[in-house]
């Protein structure tokens, strides 16, 4: 009798997980399949399209090596210009990044990745040694204003070293592994001098970055933040309007 209710209970006991073990199945053939997609997905991409999808990518790719150097090209040709030459200016621009609305301001001088992967809103600007490394893209709304020495940096590495070191091909050459995240900047944000923009990282509308922060994590609209990592310190208000007299826009 023992031993017939032992049975019971077991055969009761596997009756209860029978839904659960087919719900795991399906569960796991559909991440089987999802894998197996994305693998073909994959191997249809270009090395381009990988890196604008977040996806690895090798960046000794010929044509991201061709993009690479059209960027610093024409970043070295902008910073060789003056203030007093604007329309040289503006035609260099318009060469290195996407066709915007209205051109930004960039006090030279300036460094990108690629240039075309940097996207300006109306009336921002930027202060000199701006640096772009924009593997992935990179968003900046209108009326933003950046400090000297910002970086704004979208590339990621691998974390264990055997994934992350240089390797070499069969053919002498070299190559390596990486991965981006974008960053987007909204509207109305100043990021003050010596700030460093994370990858994966969204800076809300109207934010005030202090100077020498490291944004790591998405800082939520009309917050002054600041430190390493940079940290929300209160929300921006009403309250912290200038005297009378200045004009709003």
């Amino acid at each position: 009798m023992i031993l017939s209710v032992h049975c019971w209970a077991a055969e009761k006991n596997n009756d209860e997980k029978l839904p659960q073990t087919v719900e795991q199945d399906e569960v796991t053939q559909q991440e089987t399949e999802e894998s197996e997609t994305k693998i073909w997905r994959l191997l249809e991409m270009t090395e381009r399209e990988k890196m604008l999808s977040g996806e690895l990518y090798d960046p000794t790719d010929k044509e991201l090596e061709q993009l690479r150097l059209n960027a610093r090209k024409l970043a070295r040709k902008y910073n060789l210009t003056d203030e007093d030459q604007p329309e040289e200016q503006a035609q260099i621009l318009q060469e290195l990044l996407p066709t915007t609305e209205e051109l930004p301001y960039l006090q030279a001088p300036v460094y990108f990745d690629y240039g075309c992967n940097t996207f300006f809103g109306k009336f921002s600007s930027a202060n000199f040694n701006f640096t772009c490394l924009d593997v992935g893209e990179i968003h900046i709304g209108d009326h933003v204003m950046i400090g000297p020495n910002v970086t704004l940096a979208t590339p990621m590495h691998p974390l264990l070293p055997e994934e992350r070191n240089i390797r070499k091909r069969e053919d002498g050459s070299f190559y390596n592994l990486e991965y981006a995240k974008p960053i987007t900047i909204e509207d109305n944000c100043w990021l003050a001098s010596n700030v460093v923009v994370c990858g994966g990282v969204t800076i809300g509308e109207g934010c005030v970055i202090g100077a020498g922060s490291v944004v790591t994590r998405d800082i939520p609209p009309y917050s002054l933040a600041a430190g390493n990592p940079c940290r929300v310190i209160r929300k921006i208000t009403e309250k912290d309007h200038m005297p009378d007299g200045i004009e709003k826009n």
